[in-house]
C-alpha cells in the first residue's frame, strides 16, 4: 500500500508504527453551522481511507475532533444571546446527523477541544519550560517560530521567504511578538467570551495548540496518518508540528494525507465568497449516498468541481450498482436452483479478480476514481452473467461481492426495507386496475404505502410516472 505523503511530496510504502495497528487522526469541523460539502470531502475521504485499512485487516484507532470553541461560534452566540456552548452543541448533534446520512462512521474518539483544556495548558508550559514559547506583557502566549530549526518541512515554505514580505503567507497572531512568524498558543479573554483560568492570564487557547494536545492524547506522541484538507497543510499543520515535535521531542505524524479543494463553477467554494452548499441542502434533492459517490468518482488530490450535470451523472453512476443489486434480488426471489452449474462455479472463480483490480486501485494512494471503475466492470459482470435460472449460491455470490466492494467504499447499495423496481410497478398495476375497478380506497392505500417507502407517483397523460424520494 503506498500514500502520497505530503511531507516527502511522494508515494512511500505505508509501513505502521505497531504492526496490524492505525494511528489516524482527521482535523475535523469548526461547529457554528450545519457542514457544507467542502466539509464533507474529508469526513468521506478518510472515512474510505478508515475503511479500507479495516477491510486490509488493520486495527484504526481513528480520531477526529469537533472544534468547539471558536470566534465564529462565539460571534454566533452573542447574536443569539446564548452561552457559546449552546451553539456548539446544537451543531455537533446536526453534524452527526449529516455524518450518518453519508455513512461515515463515527470516530473512534470524537474530542471536544473544550473537554481538553488541562492538557493545552500543559503542553504549553513544557514548551516555556523548553524555551520554544513566552508570555508577553499582556498574557498572550507565543511560540517561537524560529526556534524550531525544521519549521517549514510539511509545506515546503522557508523562514527566509515568509519573512520576506508575502503578508498573505504570515502566521496571525496579536501584538508584542518577539517576531512577525511566532503565533498563538492562549490568548487573553475579551469581554463576554469563555475563558479558562492559566499561570499567563484568564483566556482561552489558540487554535492550533488543540490538535496537538488532542492528538497526543488519544493516540500517543507519534501517529501514523494525519490528515485533512489542503488548505490545513500552512499554517494549521505546519504549527501542529512545531509545537508538537518541539514539545514531545518525537515526529508527530509518518504520513500526511490532504485532499485538494472543492470548487463550485470552478472556483474554490467558501463560506466568506458565498459561493457554497450545506450538505443539508444537497439532501434535500439527492439521496446523500449520491454525493458520496460524487466525492469518490475523482481522486481525492484531485480538485474537484461541483455541478448539478456532475451530480446528475454520479446519481446515475451510482443507480446502475444500485439497480444490479435490485435484479439480483429480484432473481433471487425466483430462482430454483440450489447447485450451481459447472459453468457458474467457473464465474464464480473469476469474482476474486475483480477484489484484485479493486484493491490495486486502492492502494495506489485510495485511488477511489479506479476503485468504483472495478465495481463498474464487476456490475457489467452481473449483468452479463446473471438471469432466469441462474442458481442461488452462483446469485448471492454475485451480490455479495458488489455489496462488499460498495460498502468498503461506504456505499450503501442494498437499503433494507426498500421496494424494488419490479416490485413498485407490480404495486402501480394494482392500482390502475382498483381505480378502474372505482376501487378509490385501495388505489389510495396503494399510493400511500408507496409514499412511505418513499415512492413518489405523478399522473400524466402518458401513464403514471414514479421516483424515488431524493433520487
Amino acid at each position: 500500500m503506498k500514500i502520497y505523503n505530503t511531507l516527502t511530496k511522494k508515494k512511500e510504502e505505508f509501513i505502521p508504527i505497531e504492526e496490524g495497528k492505525v494511528r489516524m487522526y482527521v482535523c475535523g469541523p469548526t461547529v457554528y453551522n450545519l457542514i457544507h460539502i467542502g466539509n464533507a470531502r474529508p469526513m468521506i475521504v478518510f472515512d474510505t481511507v478508515r475503511r479500507y485499512m479495516e477491510h486490509k485487516g488493520y486495527e484504526v484507532n481513528y480520531v477526529s475532533n469537533f472544534t468547539d470553541v471558536d470566534d465564529k461560534i462565539i460571534k454566533k452566540a452573542i447574536e443569539e444571546g446564548v452561552d457559546a456552548s449552546v451553539i456548539s452543541e446544537r451543531y455537533i448533534a446536526e453534524c452527526r446527523k449529516d455524518m450518518e446520512a453519508m455513512n461515515v462512521k463515527p470516530a473512534t474518539v470524537h474530542p471536544l477541544a473544550t473537554n481538553e483544556i488541562c492538557g493545552m495548558l500543559e503542553m504549553i508550559q513544557i514548551l516555556i519550560d523548553k524555551g520554544y514559547a513566552y508570555r508577553a506583557a499582556d498574557g498572550t502566549v507565543y511560540f517561537r517560530t524560529r526556534n524550531f530549526k525544521e519549521y517549514g518541512k510539511l509545506s515546503h515554505k522557508n523562514l527566509d521567504d515568509l519573512q520576506g514580505g508575502n503578508r498573505s503567507l504570515l502566521v496571525s497572531g496579536e501584538d508584542q511578538k518577539e517576531d512577525a512568524l511566532d503565533f498563538v498558543l492562549w490568548k487573553p479573554k475579551k469581554e463576554g467570551e469563555p475563558y479558562w483560568e492559566s499561570p499567563w492570564c484568564d483566556g482561552r487557547p489558540g487554535w492550533h495548540i488543540e490538535c496537538s494536545v488532542m492528538s497526543k492524547r488519544y493516540l500517543g506522541d507519534e501517529i501514523d496518518i494525519h490528515a485533512g484538507g489542503e488548505d490545513l497543510i500552512f499554517p494549521h499543520h505546519e504549527n501542529e508540528i512545531a509545537q508538537s515535535e518541539a514539545a514531545n521531542g518525537k515526529v508527530f505524524a509518518r504520513y500526511w494525507m490532504h485532499n485538494a479543494f472543492l470548487n463550485i463553477d470552478h472556483r474554490k467554494m467558501s463560506k466568506s465568497a458565498g459561493n457554497f452548499f450545506t450538505v443539508r441542502e444537497i439532501g434535500e434533492k439527492y439521496d446523500l449516498q449520491v454525493l458520496r459517490f460524487f466525492m469518490l468518482s475523482a481522486h481525492y488530490r484531485s480538485p474537484l468541481n461541483f455541478s448539478e450535470e456532475l451530480m446528475e451523472a454520479a446519481a446515475n453512476g451510482y443507480g446502475r450498482i444500485v439497480t444490479s443489486v435490485e435484479n439480483l434480488n429480484y432473481l433471487l426471489q425466483n430462482a430454483s436452483a440450489a447447485v450451481p452449474s459447472g459453468e457458474e462455479e467457473a464465474l464464480t472463480g473469476e469474482l476474486d479478480g475483480f477484489t484484485a483490480k479493486f484493491d490495486e486501485a486502492m492502494d495506489d494512494d485510495f485511488n477511489t476514481a479506479d476503485a468504483i471503475s472495478a465495481i463498474f466492470e464487476l456490475v457489467k459482470f452481473s449483468n452479463t452473467h446473471a438471469g432466469e435460472g441462474s442458481s442461488v449460491p452462483f446469485l448471492e455470490a454475485l451480490k455479495g461481492k458488489i455489496v462488499e466492494l460498495s460498502g468498503i467504499c461506504g456505499l450503501i447499495v442494498e437499503k433494507e426495507g426498500e421496494l424494488l423496481d419490479a416490485d413498485i410497478e407490480r404495486l402501480i398495476e394494482e392500482r390502475q386496475a382498483a381505480r378502474k375497478a372505482k376501487n378509490f380506497a385501495r388505489a389510495d392505500e396503494i399510493r400511500e404505502e408507496l409514499s412511505g417507502k418513499g415512492i413518489l407517483l405523478e399522473d400524466t397523460r402518458e401513464g403514471v410516472k414514479w421516483k424515488r424520494a431524493n433520487s
